[in-house]
C-alpha cells in the first residue's frame, strides 16, 4: 500500500499567484532548495546553472556536514524529511509560497534499482520508495515556479511517479519525464537517469545533448602521482593483499578486463562462471567512465581499476568523473568507505547544470515572446 505524505493537519492554503509582494533581502539571482541533498551535487549543478541555493534538507549528517562545508550560504536542515514543513522553510527563509524559484530533490531510490529488483521482475518492499509523497508535499507547500527531481529509471514504470505527475499537473505544472545518459552532457560516465522537469511559469525542455562526450583522459589524464600530489583526497591510500595487487598487475592496461588473469589469479567465483565482467577492469582512457557508484574505491565491486597504473581510482578521481570541481572539498577524517558512498550516490553536477540552465533558459524564452506580442 502507498502510503499518504505525512503533514500537519490539513489547512487551506491561499495561493495567489499573482502576488508582487517583494521579501526583504531578496537575492539578486533565482533561489533554489535542494531536499534530499547528499553532500552536495545537485546544489552544485544550480549553482554553476546561476541559482543560488538558500536551503537544503539531508538525514545523513556527515553528508550534511560535507555539503554545509561547500554550500555554507545555504541553511540545512539536517533531518528526516518527514519532519521537515512548507511553514517552517518559508519562515526560515523569509519567503513566501511562490517565490521559489526551483526546488530539486533525488529521494531514495535503492528500492527502484534493477539490482533491488532483480531487472524488474521482483517487486522490493522499502519504506523509502514513499519519500517521493515527502517532496510531493513540499512542492504543494512551496509552490515553486520550477522542479527538478532525479532519480534511477526504474522508478518510471512505477504508480509513485504517476502519482507525483499527476499531483504536479493539478497544482498548475507543466512536466516532462523521461531517462537520459548523463554522459550525452558533458559527464565522463556512463550512467542512465530519470529526470522530471517542472514548471509552472513556461513551457518544458530537456537541454540539447553536448556535441562532444568526455572521456576519462579529459577528466583525470594529467592528475598528479597519487600519494605525493598534496591533495589529501588523491592521496588517500588504498591497503591490498599481496594476492589482490598481484591481480591488478596483471590486468592489462588501458580497458583490460580480469579475462587476461592466468587461472591461479582469478577468483573461485569466476573460474567457472562469467559473473560481472567489469569486476577487477580497467577504464579506458579514451571512453567515458562506467557508472561511479558507492563502491568505487574497490576494484571487485566494478570497473575501478586506474587505465594504466596498478591501483584502483583515488577519491579526488572518482568525484572529477562525477563532474565536481577540483577544489570540492571531502574531509578525509570520514575515511574512504563513506566518501565512496557520498561521491557514488552524488548527482552529477555538470548533468545537473545543463538541465537547471534549459529551465531559465525556458522561461527567459518565454518572456521575451510575451512581450513581443
Amino acid at each position: 500500500m502507498i502510503r499518504a505524505p505525512s503533514e500537519f493537519p490539513p489547512k487551506l492554503v491561499v495561493f495567489n499567484r499573482m502576488a508582487t509582494k517583494e521579501s526583504k533581502n531578496k537575492p539578486s539571482k533565482p533561489t533554489a532548495i535542494d531536499c534530499f541533498a547528499g553532500c552536495g551535487g545537485m546544489s552544485q549543478g544550480f549553482k554553476q546553472a546561476g541559482f543560488e541555493v538558500i536551503g537544503a534538507i539531508e538525514i545523513d549528517a556527515a553528508a550534511a556536514g560535507v555539503f554545509e562545508l561547500n554550500h555554507p550560504n545555504a541553511h540545512m536542515w539536517s533531518q528526516d524529511i518527514r519532519t521537515v514543513h512548507s511553514e517552517a522553510i518559508l519562515m526560515q527563509l523569509g519567503i513566501e509560497a511562490g517565490e521559489l524559484d526551483l526546488l530539486g530533490g533525488c529521494p531514495p531510490c535503492q528500492g527502484f534499482s534493477t539490482l533491488r529488483t532483480y531487472n524488474g521482475g521482483r517487486r522490493v518492499r522499502d519504506s523509502q520508495n514513499d519519500l517521493i509523497f515527502e517532496f510531493q508535499r513540499l512542492v504543494i507547500g512551496l509552490m515553486p515556479k520550477r522542479v527538478m527531481m532525479e532519480n534511477v529509471p526504474g522508478l518510471l514504470e512505477n504508480q509513485r511517479l504517476r502519482k507525483f505527475r499527476a499531483a504536479l499537473k493539478g497544482a498548475g505544472y507543466e512536466v516532462k519525464v523521461d531517462v537520459l545518459n548523463v554522459g550525452e552532457y558533458g559527464v565522463p560516465q556512463r550512467r542512465r537517469r530519470l529526470v522530471l522537469l517542472a514548471s509552472r511559469v513556461a513551457s518544458v525542455a530537456f537541454a540539447k545533448p553536448s556535441k562532444k562526450s568526455r572521456t576519462v583522459r579529459d577528466a583525470i589524464g594529467t592528475m598528479p602521482t597519487a600519494g605525493t600530489s598534496g591533495d589529501e583526497l588523491h592521496d588517500l591510500p588504498e591497503k591490498r593483499s599481496r594476492r589482490v595487487a598481484a591481480r591488478i598487475r596483471r590486468i592489462p592496461a588501458d580497458g583490460g578486463s580480469r579475462a587476461s588473469l592466468p587461472r591461479h589469479l582469478k577468483l573461485e567465483c569466476h573460474k567457472n562462471s562469467d559473473g560481472f565482467k567489469d569486476v577487477y577492469g580497467r577504464m579506458a582512457w579514451d571512453q567515458p567512465a562506467p557508472t561511479i557508484t558507492t563502491g568505487c574505491f574497490n576494484p571487485s565491486k566494478g570497473r575501478f581499476l586506474h587505465p594504466e597504473e596498478d591501483r584502483g581510482i583515488t577519491m579526488r578521481e572518482a568525484a572529477l568523473l562525477q563532474s565536481f570541481p577540483m577544489s570540492y572539498k571531502f574531509p578525509i577524517t570520514l575515511g574512504k568507505v563513506k566518501i565512496a558512498t557520498m561521491i557514488g550516490n552524488a548527482l552529477p553536477p555538470r548533468f545537473i547544470k545543463c538541465h537547471a540552465q534549459q529551465l531559465l533558459s525556458d522561461q527567459r524564452t518565454q518572456c521575451m515572446s510575451t512581450r513581443s506580442r
